[in-house]
């Protein structure tokens, strides 16, 4: 086996990784996230599954890099562009170079596995009470201060525990569990795109939607190339404000609105997703010029969630958003003209619901993830048999 210097030290292809991106990190994660992830996973199925360990289980050759200066790669997977020395990872620690050639680290590798409600990412125009197949790795390129699931997205993928579940497996467990869809959400899918990309081919081809939560900070090509693939992609815009995105984020805004464009030239279902962070992203004017930009360049027709910030990670010195807020915000994108738009994280509120735009009568009730009440009837409104945009079968 081939060795090769890596901060001082020879280092084999193995040990390059277990250890590119400068080593472990000091403080081990891996009790965080593997207790709930191996019962939600098997949960999924009714014989046993194996057990999360920590440590790199699986890698795969990434197509997403070029050559650059040197032994350097540059990743041509998201605007970032990093350029990746030799022996070393992008900042998103999941893809690295190796001899100059790139690969992610993760591949059928993920840090959490569980059957969800597909309510729960949120999809409210997707097989409403149906249940998906969640899949997700370690590993982000961006670094929101406000991330959910920091334990699992912004540490080293050797640091968490996670499963041995190959695309092939993921598709088998979500048949035997009666799932209707994969979903690819909680952490970053750009960052494992690999993985997605290879088990949406074979749900897709066994009848399963493929549904993405995602924060959308991914380059054209590739994403033009997996929107063929993808049925419904729920897109986080964190705020409308470039200075919210570096500041906050650490990324751009302009490529997150490209990215939804390209994916309505596309004809895949779109759902936003809007975290209202009190002090740093609920200026009403700012909001409204967001719902303006969906309406005149997504259309009326896409539904967005204002959902309620929970402090947390770097921001828990900031209080839950009051729900006045997320009132404001739900009215103000009425009179933008969206024609869908709900309020998460708020369980029994109004704003849970869908209404026709038509004839203003309820079409879908809910209650927190589930369905009270569905008078949809193949895709249109029960009441006056006007089209509900979604994806109903």
């Amino acid at each position: 086996m081939s060795e090769r210097s890596f901060s001082g030290m020879r280092l084999s292809k193995r040990d390059f990784l277990k250890l590119s991106a400068g080593g472990a990190c000091a403080a081990c994660l891996a009790g965080i996230v593997s207790p709930v992830n191996r019962a939600a996973a098997q949960a999924t199925q009714p014989g046993p599954m194996a057990v999360a360990e920590p440590g790199l289980i699986r890698h795969a050759r990434s197509p997403w890099f070029t050559s650059a200066e040197g032994d350097s790669i540059r990743c041509t997977l998201c605007p970032k562009g990093c350029v990746i020395p030799q022996g070393r990872r992008g900042p998103c620690r999941v893809r690295g170079n190796w001899d100059g050639e790139g690969y992610t680290l993760v591949y059928g590798n993920p840090a959490l596995v569980q059957m969800d409600p597909v309510e729960r990412k949120p999809f409210f125009h997707v097989l409403p009470g149906t249940r998906a197949l969640s899949v997700s790795t370690a590993g982000c390129n961006l670094a929101c201060k406000f991330c959910e699931v920091w334990d699992m997205a912004l540490v080293n993928p050797e640091d968490v525990h996670a499963y041995d579940f190959p695309p092939e497996e993921a598709i088998n467990q979500a048949m035997e569990a009666g799932a209707q869809s994969m979903s690819y959400a909680f952490g970053e899918p750009v960052v494992y795109y690999e993985y997605v990309e290879a088990a949406a081919e074979l749900a897709k081809e066994a009848g399963l939607l493929n549904l993405l939560h995602t924060a959308a900070y991914i380059n054209p090509e590739p994403l033009k190339q997996l929107a063929d693939k993808v049925d419904a992609v729920n897109v986080d815009l964190k705020s409308f404000e470039p200075e919210f995105y570096r500041e906050v984020v650490g990324g751009e805004l302009e490529p997150v609105l490209d990215s939804l464009k390209l994916l309505r030239d596309e004809g895949v279902h779109i759902e936003i997703t809007n975290i209202v962070i009190p002090t740093l992203n609920d200026d009403m004017d700012v909001i409204a010029e967001m719902c303006a930009w969906i309406n005149d360049e997504l259309g009326s027709d896409t539904p967005i969630h204002f959902a309620r910030f929970y402090p947390l990670y770097k921001l828990a010195n900031l209080p839950p958003t009051p729900v006045s807020t997320l009132d404001n915000a739900r009215k103000t994108a009425h009179e933008a003209g969206l024609d869908y738009v709900y309020v998460a994280r708020v369980t029994g509120h109004e704003g849970e619901n869908t209404f026709c735009p038509d004839c203003g009568e309820k079409v879908i009730e809910r209650r927190g993830f589930v369905i009270a009440e569905n008078h949809l009837n193949a895709g249109a409104c029960g009441h006056c048999g006007a089209s509900i945009p979604g994806k109903w079968a």
